[in-house]
């Protein structure tokens, strides 16, 4: 018999420790770029036991109350209970801020036109969705968001919750199947297990696996809360971390991540630009039909505009040559940082919800999921 081929991809709610941080981190930026589109950010958060503390460099002429942002955000995650050990209005937050160094700032200002770091980044896109994303991670990650909206209209739910979607695939690399489906969620102790568990499967599982073409009886296996009791959760069942949750925020491990992670940076930081970059440049190749699949790397030095290196890589898939394909995509796109920000428009307050709904495969404020470019890429290749 032939094994299985199989791939797994996870994510998280919101409420996710690490994600409250995230969310943290970003609703920081965006309060600063609304006073202050020129803002030079990058905001690390942790959480813990009713305790948050904001660190990191920001230079920037807006007015912000750090400590205001992160317990509204707290507050609208959800986290509003002081019986769960993390709540908005008695957890205790302490900031660390200093301004950006001047060493990195004489590389990167928009005279220069730098990038603000060195580093490889990478964005990728493929057929098997309408969203063009790795089907692992779609529904892994329409799961999460179901929960949410699940957690916020049922008060037995707490915010804090995991899915994880394992697809099977033939001889061909095609999805041909649900492996396994896991959902976690953080509940009161009043919630009994089997009616919890019911209430996942036909509330989360089903209407997510229906819109995409499966049922449940065609799964082929289901765990909902496979420990039992998750009471203890939240930043009180786990410390959180900025930046931790990087495979979640990208493509689930079905295509590479680079070195950095995005939440809490300003979009001179390529980590993050780049990274929306090479996904922009691939979902238009892939909706274009160039190729079924696709990933592109960009790499940069510190204070230099253009991009060190671009490669493509289309497993295959390709209706021309990889080289070719490189020299179109370096002439339709502008990859230098600031070209980068001028066509995303990223200098907008549009973060927070990049970090507790998704990066890609939404298209909810997210220039990078445009796929306006097609059409020009398909002239450039004469197909």
């Amino acid at each position: 018999m032939m094994e299985k081929r199989l791939f797994t991809s996870e994510c998280v709610t919101q409420g996710h420790p690490d994600k409250v941080a995230d969310s943290i981190s970003d609703a920081i930026l965006d309060a600063c770029l609304a006073q202050d589109p020129g803002s030079r950010v990058a905001c690390e958060t942790m959480v813990t036991t009713n305790f948050c503390c904001i660190c990191g460099e920001i230079t920037t002429k807006a007015q912000v109350d750090y400590e205001a942002v992160a317990r509204r955000v707290i507050r609208k995650i959800g986290y509003t209970h002081p019986e769960d050990g993390f709540d908005a209005d008695s957890v205790e937050i302490l900031c660390r801020i200093h301004t950006q160094s001047a060493d990195i700032a004489m590389g990167t200002n928009d005279e220069v036109g730098g990038a603000g770091d060195q580093g490889m980044m990478f964005g990728g896109a493929c057929s098997q969705t309408p969203e063009l994303m790795p089907l692992s991670v779609a529904i892994s990650r329409a799961l999460t968001t179901q929960l949410t909206r699940c957690i916020e209209e049922n008060p037995r739910l707490r915010p804090d919750g995991k899915t994880q979607v394992t697809v099977e695939f033939d001889e061909l690399g095609r999805p041909v199947g649900i492996n396994a489906v896991v959902v976690s969620v953080q509940h009161t102790e009043d919630f009994a297990m089997e009616d919890l568990r019911t209430y996942i499967k036909e509330n989360v599982i089903a209407p997510v696996l229906e819109r995409y073409g499966f049922r449940m009886g065609e799964v082929g296996s289901v765990f909902i809360n496979p420990t039992g009791k998750f009471v203890i959760g939240g930043p009180n069942g786990d410390t959180g971390l900025t930046g931790r949750k990087i495979i979640v925020d990208t493509y689930g491990g079905y295509f590479s991540h680079g070195g950095g992670a995005f939440s809490g940076k300003d979009p001179t930081k390529v980590d993050r630009s780049g990274a929306y970059m090479a996904r922009y440049m691939a979902k238009n190749v892939v909706a274009a039909g160039l190729a079924e699949q696709v990933q592109v790397q960009l790499a940069y030095a510190i204070g230099v505009a253009k991009p060190v290196s671009v490669r493509v890589d289309t497993y295959g898939t390709g209706k021309l040559s990889e080289e070719k394909l490189t020299a179109i995509l370096r002439q339709c796109f502008d990859l230098t940082p600031a070209g980068i920000i001028r066509t995303l428009e990223l200098r907008r307050p549009i973060y927070e919800e990049t970090a507790s709904r998704g990066h890609f495969g939404l298209d909810y404020l997210r220039t990078w999921e445009r796929t306006d470019k097609a059409e020009e890429l398909k002239k450039l290749a004469n197909i």
